[in-house]
């Protein structure tokens, strides 16, 4: 199968939105990649490491299935040597086309995310490596905690500037100005 042609960012442009207790910006189209199977995500993370990929990230998605997340763009012979490991256990399927990440940390995310969302984000209740697939306003989206106070939202291609712009609403609400990307 050949490689997909190469997008143009979706958020490209799109300032970084920064205040004394919010910051809002998009992260770069690096790789997103849906593995569902029977394995665990320990078992994955230990084939990302084989692979070289220490800066990616295991999320889960749904029973049986997981995201992995990571700021760069991955050559075919690294997602096939992933998907030769994984093989006869779980599939994978590359997301990096079609969802955008967007990252919300400080202080005031927690009140920010809660203006669009229902999930309970008190930490005890979703700690550090918590994700759920959620609604944000009408806008389906998989929530991360990946700090203490940092968020990952992962939304569709199609919604991405729709979600941000909101995001950017609300954070301008939370004190946040405009940094020049």
């Amino acid at each position: 199968m050949p490689d997909l042609p190469t997008l143009k960012p979706v958020l490209a442009g799109k300032d970084v939105l920064r205040g004394e207790a919010i910051r809002l910006e998009a992260l770069p189209e690096g790789h997103l990649l849906h593995v569902m199977g029977a394995i665990t995500s320990e078992e994955i993370a230990s084939h990302l490491l084989a692979a070289g990929l220490k800066e990616s990230s295991v999320r889960p998605a749904g029973y049986r299935q997981w995201f992995i997340a990571g700021n760069e763009q991955l050559a075919k012979p690294i997602r096939q040597a992933l998907a030769d490991a994984l093989a006869g256990r779980a599939f994978i399927s590359d997301q990096s086309h079609g969802r955008i990440r967007i990252h919300v940390s400080g202080l005031d995310a927690v009140a920010l995310l809660n203006k669009g969302t229902a999930v309970d984000l008190y930490p005890v209740n979703f700690p550090e490596g918590s994700s759920a697939m959620t609604l944000f306003g009408h806008i389906s989206i998989q929530l991360t905690r990946t700090g203490g106070n940092d968020f990952e939202l992962t939304v569709l291609r199609s919604f991405a500037q729709s979600l941000y712009e909101e995001l950017e609403a609300l954070a301008l609400s939370f004190g946040a100005s405009r940094v020049a990307s």
